[in-house]
């Protein structure tokens, strides 16, 4: 067995001292070499293999220190990006994290000579916050990654519709004050006869075509004798008779025009809550078919072509499976645009009073932009809705 074979005393204590980390400035980067002691050092410099990669390195010396410098910044960041994300930390914590591994880039070989030059470079071009201490330097990681910085666009853009939404109820309030304060200087300027104009009364039209009349009271009306109340008590039991006489005739299936025009503004009225309720200002949802509008796609073949929304981030973006490519999209829904099937094909109601029910296609109004579909299960099942803009349907995915 040789002197300095694998398993020999000599060989081990050379493999134990050269396990941990030693001192940088007996490294070689070029050579990938690290030295125990100055002497080690210097018989490396005068070796051979160093002498042709120093050869190598005086061929071109800025690319290849530019490059060491970028392959420690990448990995120096991306060792905060995955340890220290999210907290403020010394820099020379992070730098003795970074240089446990033993093969890394070591400093010597970049174009900082010094720690504090290197954090006071991040500093400088924004890739970490920097703030210097008594305690030292410590550095907090700037996180652009495109990802975050989509994440960041969609909450700001979800803060600016709320704030024009809040503007806009401010509007209608200062409107509602105004009216008010106009109605007080008129009462006031009227105030010495002391009658105000009182509002025009409503009329209910029961099934014998009678009319009833409801006025709104005022001040003016507060004093007024007993006889007007009795009078009052006499309209409601009317009224109460009427309602109980219009029920018979509902159960005997006699029921008038009237009554029909009644329960035909109760489901309008019912129509029209269930819009408000529902009506939003996002309608991507997960299954249906969409076309890409966006012309920053097109240079890669992707505009006015269509995808499945397979999965909707944020209410506002829609990931979608290309149908030809199956690529995989991340686009805004603004960049979206909904697709009509054929006459008799499955769509989506994905706006409206009728939200997230399925339906199918009956006809399509070319000049109107519009659509009449009929609901398929659900509460609504065999429900005919007339006219459904386009952009409120989309069509199914088979």
């Amino acid at each position: 067995m040789g002197k300095n074979d694998f398993l020999t005393p000599k060989a081990i204590a050379n493999r134990i001292k050269a396990k941990g980390l030693q001192k940088l400035r007996w490294y070689c980067q070029m050579c990938q070499k690290q030295c125990r002691d100055e002497n080690g050092f210097k018989c490396h410099c005068m070796s051979e293999s160093h002498q042709r990669q120093m050869q190598i390195f005086g061929e071109n010396p800025h690319r290849i220190v530019d490059g060491y410098s970028e392959e420690f910044e990448n990995s120096f960041l991306d060792l905060m990006r995955r340890s220290h994300r999210f907290s403020r930390v010394a820099a020379t914590v992070v730098y003795n994290e970074y240089i446990h591994d033993r093969h890394h880039v070591h400093m010597n070989s970049t174009q900082w000579l010094t720690l504090t030059e290197f954090v006071k470079y991040l500093g400088r071009t924004g890739k970490c916050k920097v703030e210097e201490t008594p305690k030292g330097w410590f550095i907090t990681y700037i996180d652009r990654d495109s990802e975050t910085l989509f994440k960041e666009k969609m909450k700001n853009k979800r803060l600016r519709a709320d704030l024009v939404e809040e503007e806009k109820q401010e509007r209608e309030i200062q409107k509602q004050i105004e009216k008010a304060e106009q109605f007080l200087t008129t009462v006031k300027n009227g105030g010495e006869s002391n009658e105000v104009s009182e509002p025009p009364a409503k009329e209910l039209k029961l099934e014998d075509g009678v009319k009833i009349g409801f006025a709104l009271g005022s001040k003016s009306n507060v004093g007024k004798d007993k006889g007007e109340s009795s009078k009052s008590r006499l309209v409601f039991e009317e009224i109460e008779e009427r309602e109980k006489k219009f029920e018979k005739n509902k159960e005997n299936g006699h029921v008038g025009k009237s009554g029909k025009s009644a329960l035909e503004e109760l489901m309008k009225e019912e129509e029209k809550a269930k819009e408000r309720s529902n009506r939003k200002d996002y309608w991507v949802c997960e299954g249906v078919i969409v076309k890409v509008m966006s012309k920053a796609l097109a240079s890669k073949g992707y505009y006015k072509q269509k995808g499945v929304v397979r999965k909707v981030i944020d209410k506002y973006v829609g990931e979608v499976e290309m149908l030809e490519t199956k690529h995989v999209l991340r686009v805004d829904q603004e960049e979206l645009e909904t697709v009509i099937p054929q006459i008799g094909g499955l769509v989506r109601i994905v706006n409206g009073a009728y939200r997230g029910s399925n339906a199918r296609l009956l006809k399509v109004d070319t000049e109107k932009f519009c659509a009449m579909v009929q609901i398929e299960k659900g509460i609504y099942d065999g429900r005919v809705l007339k006219a459904v803009e386009y952009e409120d349907i989309c069509k199914l995915a088979s």
